[in-house]
């Protein structure tokens, strides 16, 4: 296998060549007919025979996914990102121009076809090219394996190339902007007002996480990219806006991980009167509603384990729960409003051999056994209070 500077340089190689055909290297549109989605929609259920007699005529466009030849033969995988459709090129079928085209294709190349749709012998839907359109060349080739990028690191930093070797990926897209989606109706329906607060603060408010920091010139002063949006939803509520929410973007200058994000996506609502029982309710019934909504049901598959956000949710108390849980660690007795008290939430951490800072209160310190003793036992939804 060459290096893929070499590759790089043979697909330039074959750009430079289309160009000398007299072919545009980036056209600004091409007028298709059906996407390749719907190509497949349309004909997946008719019989070869049933194609014959109809000989539907399509245009579409999309990503060369795999390309193979057979003597005169030439099969190519086209896919725009949710189905894929292969395409069949034979050099007496199409114009010589296009067939120069064909000759300087790679994996990754994005082209237009204009043929019939039939099946072949191994009953495969296929369309049988009358003319390829080039559209745009991938100058940097793919992992060869288009059914599977395996570095996870690449993944998340390059979601471009996750999407087009992971089909797969497109519809945690999909989930994510429907669960957003299902979020703002369900909250909309019930009365509460979108905002959106600023993203830059004089202060890093509403949590505690290290902030990033800015300068504005203008004014002279310095600015916090937000930590969250607290501060000034409560100052709405102040005003008069009863029930109010925000789905926006949050930054936190910290650790990175799959479960922490320096710049991440956070709901936060607020309603005038009601307790802490009443929005542990509310929520409970929004998760389940968005659940329905995006997957049908309210079980989900979440590798080996099966989660289900049918109300009612487990409700634990963050204090008693700890103390049970250490007691059956430690033995004797203890209470939950014993951790109150910083000097028996201390020894209580140290007997478990988990870290306490100088700086720690009580709360930190109740907060720090709980997550020792149950945070990996935590997989159903559950209210920790």
């Amino acid at each position: 296998m060459s290096s893929e500077l070499e590759q790089i340089a043979q697909r330039k190689a074959k750009l430079a060549e289309l160009i000398a055909l007299g072919v545009t290297p980036y056209p600004n549109q091409f007028a298709r007919t059906a996407t390749v989605s719907a190509v497949v929609e349309a004909h997946s259920a008719k019989d070869g025979p049933t194609l014959e007699a109809e000989q539907p005529q399509v245009k579409a466009a999309g990503r060369i996914l795999s390309m193979r030849s057979f003597g005169k033969a030439n099969f190519l995988v086209l896919s725009d990102g949710l189905q894929r459709i292969q395409v069949y090129v034979r050099e007496d079928s199409v114009p010589p121009l296009d067939f120069q085209i064909f000759k300087q294709l790679d994996f990754g190349d994005q082209i237009g076809v204009e043929g019939r749709v039939f099946r072949t012998k191994t009953n495969e839907l296929t369309i049988f090219a009358s003319r390829i359109h080039f559209l745009a060349k991938c100058l940097v080739p793919l992992p060869e394996k288009w059914h599977g990028l395996s570095d996870i690191e690449t993944r998340y930093r390059q979601r471009y190339l996750d999407l087009i070797v992971n089909p797969d990926s497109r519809k945690v897209f999909e989930a994510r902007a429907k669960t957003v989606a299902g979020i703002r109706k369900f909250l909309i329906d019930r009365g509460f007002l979108e905002v959106e607060t600023p993203m830059m603060q004089p202060i890093a408010g509403g949590a505690l996480a290290r902030p990033f920091k800015t300068h504005h010139n203008t004014l002279d002063m310095p600015l916090y990219l937000r930590i969250a949006p607290e501060l000034y939803l409560k100052r709405l509520t102040v005003g008069g806006i009863e029930k109010v929410f925000e789905i926006n973007r949050n930054f936190r200058n910290e650790g990175i991980s799959t479960q922490h994000n320096p710049e991440f996506t956070m709901l936060e609502f607020y309603e005038a009167y009601v307790d802490y029982q009443h929005l542990m309710a509310m929520t409970e019934e929004m998760l389940a509603t968005v659940a329905r909504e995006v997957t049908g049901g309210t079980t989900l598959t979440w590798g080996d384990a099966s989660i289900s956000f049918a109300a009612p949710f487990r409700r634990l108390s963050l204090r008693d729960a700890a103390a049970a849980r250490a007691v059956e660690k430690l033995g004797g007795s203890l209470t939950g409003d014993a951790l109150r008290e910083r000097a028996t939430a201390e020894r209580v951490a140290k007997a478990l051999h988990l870290e306490v800072k100088p700086g720690h209160g009580a709360g930190k310190i109740a907060t720090t056994i709980f997550e020792g003793l149950w945070e990996k036992d935590l997989v159903q939804p559950t209210f920790v209070y």
